[in-house]
């Protein structure tokens, strides 16, 4: 099984990197965005984090 980590299109809030994460860990994507906000509130690196993973995380393929 060859598995791509993508954004979600279904799944979003802001850019679809949670719910993108979410769906390849195969983990309901509120955890993820709970545990990325607990990094921004914590230590502030998970604003760097998403900001990065928003840029590098590429757009699903047309009809994905």
């Amino acid at each position: 099984m060859n598995k791509k980590l993508y954004k979600s299109r279904s799944n979003k809030v802001l850019c679809g990197v949670c719910g993108g994460i979410g769906e390849y860990l195969n983990v309901d994507p509120t955890v993820i965005r709970l545990l990325c906000l607990l990094l921004i509130c914590g230590w502030g690196s998970g604003l760097l984090f998403y900001l990065i993973a928003a840029i590098i995380i590429p757009e699903p393929p047309c009809g994905f």
